[in-house]
C-alpha cells in the first residue's frame, strides 16, 4: 500500500484531524507532509489527536450535567401514575370478564317482569 492510501486510512482511524481542517489552523497538504516525515508516531500527531480525547471528556461532562438536572422525583409521580392508571384498567377488565360469565342471558320469550 502505497503512502496515500495508509495517510487516507490514518485519516479515517482519527477523525480529530477534521477538525483542525474545517477551522483553518491546518490543511490536508500539511497533515501529509507530516505524515509523510513521521508516520502514525504519537509524538508528531499529539497536539492534533488531543483534541479528540478533550472533546469525548466534554461530552461525559454534558452528560453528567444534564443526569443531575433530571428531577427524579417528577419521574418516579410519572411512573406511579403510570402504574395506578394500569392497575385501573385491568381492574375494569376483569371486571367485565367477571359479569359476563355471572350474567345469564334473557330468555326470548320472556318480557321484562312477566
Amino acid at each position: 500500500m502505497d503512502t496515500k492510501e495508509k495517510f487516507k486510512d490514518f485519516v479515517k482511524q482519527n477523525p480529530a484531524l477534521l477538525k483542525h481542517v474545517k477551522d483553518g489552523t491546518m490543511t490536508w497538504q500539511k497533515f501529509y507532509e507530516i505524515y509523510d516525515l513521521y508516520g502514525e508516531d504519537e509524538s508528531a500527531w499529539k497536539d492534533y489527536l488531543t483534541v479528540e480525547t478533550a472533546a469525548a471528556a466534554a461530552t461525559s461532562f454534558d452528560l453528567i450535567g444534564f443526569l443531575k438536572r433530571i428531577d427524579l422525583d417528577s419521574i418516579q409521580n410519572g411512573v406511579n401514575s403510570m402504574q395506578r392508571v394500569l392497575g385501573l384498567l385491568q381492574d375494569i377488565s376483569s371486571n367485565k370478564k367477571s359479569d359476563n360469565v355471572t350474567q345469564k342471558p334473557r330468555p326470548l320469550y320472556k318480557h321484562f317482569d312477566d
